[in-house]
């Protein structure tokens, strides 16, 4: 991605950059790390990512998200309005918000108009007085939203952000494209729970993450919908989508609610693979425990796009991927769901943690293919180790990404490898009690490689470090436990 930056703009990447991950990802700011005569100070610029450093927001901590949009019809402009409420983690003179690619109107703090500056993806609010550190507030910014205004991600040959479809949209906003659809502390490790409220003309439905909790018929014919998300989710894995859709439901293990949103035309045409959906939550209830929300379903995307999204509880899937092969359909919805325990439900702490996500969703996703019709899972693993050294030339070990395109085969087979790895080394059994515990343990929490490597080191018993560090951190592979005929391919260039 190429972004444009004026001066002012390269200090504050400058000022961003220098930001400690260690202070930038343990969480809130403590009141030990704030100004001891509590000075108001400007929040930081970004969160000091290695991979993206002016994602999220220091200074605040969001406690929800409620969006307010008045949709018109597929790619049109529309009027809208995001409400953010917060609490200050240091005294504040001004924060940011992550906010892209549209119209900005009004800016309010506790009710009260607020300064407020466009820079880059950067809105500057300055409240009309400090805010406390310690202090809870309100931040409403009304804009007209542009769901024509996407962005490319060249690390997957995609858009993301708002994705047209006939008669409606869809979200794709992965990486850091929520930016482009609200106000918002963007950084998969600020998590919120957000509240939709979306108005459409009569024969549209609109869906988004979690639980329905209001369909009102307004006078004029339009209907609005309201959603809450019921649990905190990262930015990345927003949805909202428009269309002409039915809700397909079922009930999965333990009485769980599946309901699927599907075109209306492509219900029939997709149905074989959607029903599986509830077989493959059992399968992997037995590998990882218990679902980790209240509700899932399957979004089937009436787009072109090529790559599906673990977006929270609402998986969004393609219609290719459901109109194909059985094999590479249950691959694929495989692959989300497990997202929603390895991902969704434990969220990664710093972009360079992707592997951790990513790397988890492709291995229970080779593992279930290999017993249902797929190819076999030490083949692909083989073929992966002996690429493994050439891919950490090109895009950086598995927990050190080194450019910004980060979904790469490095970040899914490259990062499964290292799990068959950790299996070969303290075999099944221990294995299977390390995943159970790491989405236990961390459920509704961010985690990083670091709580990884420790919590797989006290559930196994031994010191795993000497082992998983240069797995996920070295310049070249290691050694594949109990298979030593395994080799690595010399790098090229």
């Amino acid at each position: 991605m190429s972004t444009f930056r004026t001066p002012r703009r390269r200090a504050r990447l400058a000022l961003a950059a220098a930001i400690t991950v260690a202070a930038a990802f343990t969480g809130p700011v403590s009141q030990a790390a704030s100004s001891p005569s509590d000075v108001p100070s400007p929040g930081a610029p970004g969160l000091g990512d290695p991979v993206f450093p002016l994602d999220g927001n220091g200074g605040y901590e969001v406690s929800r998200y409620t969006l307010d949009f008045d949709w018109q019809a597929p790619k049109t402009p529309f009027e809208a309005s995001t409400t953010v409420r917060a609490t200050a983690t240091q005294a504040l003179s001004r924060f940011d918000l992550d906010f892209a690619g549209n119209t900005l109107h009004t800016v309010t703090v506790n009710g009260r108009t607020a300064a407020a500056e466009r820079d880059g993806d950067e809105l500057v609010v300055t409240p009309k007085t400090p805010l406390a550190r310690g202090r809870a507030f309100t931040v409403k910014v009304t804009y007209t939203a542009d769901p024509t205004r996407i962005r490319h991600r060249d690390d997957a040959i995609e858009d993301y952000g708002w994705i047209p479809t006939p008669d409606g949209t869809v979200l794709y906003p992965q990486p850091n494209g929520a930016k482009m659809i609200f106000p918002s502390n963007d950084h998969p490790s600020r998590r919120a729970p957000i509240t939709f409220r979306v108005t459409t003309p009569a024969g549209l439905t609109a869906v988004a993450n979690g639980r329905l909790t209001d369909r009102t018929e307004r006078a004029d014919g339009r209907v609005r919908w309201t959603y809450d998300s019921e649990q905190p989710v990262a930015t990345q894995l927003a949805q909202l989508a428009i269309g002409r859709f039915t809700f397909v439901d079922n009930t999965g293990p333990h009485g769980l609610p599946v309901r699927d949103v599907v075109p209306d035309d492509l219900v029939a045409p997709t149905e074989q693979y959607r029903k599986l959906t509830t077989e493959h939550i059992a399968w992997l209830e037995e590998r990882l425990g218990p679902y980790p929300f209240d509700r899932y379903g399957v979004l089937v995307g009436d787009t072109d796009l090529g790559v599906a999204l673990e977006t929270q509880t609402l998986s969004l899937v393609p219609k290719a991927d459901l109109l194909g092969d059985r094999v590479s359909a249950e691959r694929n919805l495989v692959h989300e769901l497990a997202h929603q325990w390895t991902g969704d439900s434990v969220g990664i702490k710093t972009w360079s943690d992707l592997w951790l996500s990513e790397g988890h969703a492709r291995f229970y996703e080779r593992l279930y293919s290999e017993a249902h019709g797929g190819v076999s899972f030490e083949d692909t693993m083989r073929t992966a180790y002996a690429s493994h050294d050439q891919w950490r030339h090109d895009y950086g070990a598995p927990a050190e990404p080194t450019e910004p395109n980060l979904f790469k085969r490095m970040r899914y087979d490259g990062s499964a490898l290292v799990l068959y790895a950790l299996r070969e080394k303290v075999g099944q059994e221990t294995f299977g009690r390390i995943e159970r515990a790491w989405v236990t343990k961390y459920r509704g929490r961010t985690a990083s490689t670091e709580d990884y490597i420790g919590l797989a080191s006290k559930v196994a018993g031994q010191d795993l470090d000497g082992f998983l560090r240069p797995w996920l951190f070295g310049a070249t592979t290691p050694p594949m436990p109990n298979h030593p005929d395994w080799v690595v391919d010399p790098v090229q260039g």
